[in-house]
């Protein structure tokens, strides 16, 4: 028996399955320090940076994500599935995996294809409350199927379902600075309630438009801060916006904040898309939040996220189609009412699911080892 543990993770594309996929990494570490893993991205895409900046290796594939609206441009996306399909059988190969962990994202359905097709164990981890057609795929011959939500057997086979939760940046549990030194750490009044302002590490247009045009409510309102990451695309145009708005001491705007542990100490409530990891992050540490859920996804699947809480009672839910009239009311309201922001709480911490990077791992761990006997 081989003593060294070799896993692939891949996936990708946006923030919301790097993170969890790096935490999953962590873990298998933590548990077999000697084990060699190696990531699978997509070219051109944040993982490609962000892994390598969590201290792992990455290969890119040249793959690219289907144009459902404009069905004549994916020969190319064809022509790119085949070659990244070419090039996983070659890393895999190569690198001689035991496991391979899919996370989702464009990378992760020709590698995981490639591992099952040849003879690699594989675990597959579905964030959403709606699977996603990849990972629909996948699950025919995937072992292990790790998952969020309640009711995703009709989805996958019963069998291979285990409930893990989402991972989510350790970081985010270990902190230790209280709501008023965070709150400093912007340079706002600990004294004031403060609404932090997420629009996922990519920013999200609808919510960002809703904060320019609300500009003169976000002034006039200045018994309540706002903490707000405009995401890269879109932080010129806010900045712009803001400067000719006159002072606003009562906001604060980045295009990405690192600290996020220290953001969501200093929030009394958030509002936010409603992907998977995010929604993870609020449950941990029971945030009240509005969320927005994006119409720009594959199956609609954030709406359906943002109702599996919804439904609970645990999260306040406004439709992209009608933020630029409802959300900031809705903000105003629900943080000037103690009751709910109390309420809210309660609610979504308990649909938390602790320890999920632990948890998979060591499924992944299992899976490698029976690999190698």
């Amino acid at each position: 028996m081989e003593k060294e543990l070799r896993i692939i993770i891949s996936g990708g594309g946006t923030g919301g399955h790097i993170f969890p996929a790096v935490s999953i990494a962590n873990a298998i570490k933590e548990q077999c320090p000697d084990a060699k893993i190696l990531f699978v991205g997509a070219e051109g895409r944040m993982e490609m940076q962000r892994v390598p900046d969590a201290g792992y290796e990455i290969i890119g594939l040249p793959v690219a994500g289907f144009d459902r609206k404009h069905l004549w441009k994916n020969f190319a996306v064809l022509v790119k599935l085949a070659r990244s399909q070419w090039k996983a059988k070659s890393i895999i190969k190569k690198f001689r995996p035991q496991a391979a962990v899919g996370v989702g994202g464009y990378a992760s359905g020709p590698t995981l294809k490639m591992a099952g097709m040849m003879g690699v164990p594989t675990l597959i981890q579905e964030q959403n409350s709606y699977a996603g057609v990849t990972n629909k795929l996948l699950a025919k011959k995937a072992q292990k199927i790790c998952v969020a939500y309640d009711g995703m057997e009709k989805f996958f086979p019963a069998e291979k379902i285990l409930m893990t939760g989402n991972p989510v940046r350790q970081n985010l549990l270990d902190h230790a600075l209280n709501r008023e030194d965070a709150i400093r750490a912007f340079g706002l009044d600990p004294n004031k309630k403060t609404i932090l302002i997420l629009g996922g590490s990519l920013g999200a247009r609808t919510i960002n438009n809703t904060l320019i045009a609300g500009l003169p409510t976000l002034k006039k309102n200045n018994d309540i801060q706002f903490i707000w990451q405009t995401g890269k695309i879109y932080h010129q145009q806010v900045i712009e916006a803001v400067g000719g708005a006159g002072s606003i001491p009562n906001l604060y705007v980045a295009d990405f904040i690192k600290d996020m542990a220290t953001a969501y100490s200093a929030a009394d409530l958030v509002i936010s898309r409603a992907g998977a990891g995010s929604i993870s992050e609020f449950c941990l540490l029971s945030k009240p939040v509005i969320l927005v859920p994006s119409p720009n996804v594959a199956e609609d699947h954030q709406t359906k996220n943002a109702l599996a809480l919804v439904n609970k009672g645990a999260a306040i839910y406004v439709k992209d189609a009608e933020a630029e009239t409802k959300l900031l009311p809705a903000a105003l309201e629900t943080i000037a009412d103690t009751a709910k922001l109390k309420d809210l709480s309660d609610r979504i911490a308990k649909l938390a699911l602790p320890d999920s990077a632990t948890i998979i791992a060591k499924e992944v761990i299992k899976l490698a080892v029976r690999e190698q006997e």
